[in-house]
């Protein structure tokens, strides 16, 4: 998960520069159509940067709250965990039978 995370990131990353030489390499380029379209393009890397920053603050602020809570009741989170995963097992093998597995 965290691996995918980071591709996202650096793909967003990229994107956002992509965008920024974009509109660096139009800035000589006259015209309301070219002017507009520069306008809403970074209108959208601000919203985007805003949003990702915002996701992210909430993701590591859940992270937090989840790891002191398995910190301060670790045995309710082993059997959370080992709940989780025998309800998983259950429907996998439900599923394979149906399918003749």
């Amino acid at each position: 998960m965290e691996k995918s995370t980071q591709d996202i990131g650096h793909e967003m990353t990229r994107l956002a520069e992509d965008a920024r030489a974009l509109i660096a390499a139009t800035a000589d380029v006259a015209g309301d159509r070219v002017g507009e379209a520069r306008r809403r393009l970074a209108q959208a890397l601000e919203n985007g940067e805003e949003l990702y920053h915002r996701a992210r603050d909430r993701a590591i602020a859940g992270a937090k709250v989840t790891d002191a809570a398995i910190h301060q009741h670790p045995y309710q989170a082993i059997v959370v965990g080992v709940g989780v995963g025998a309800l998983l097992g259950y429907f996998m093998a439900r599923k394979s039978d149906r399918n003749g597995g």
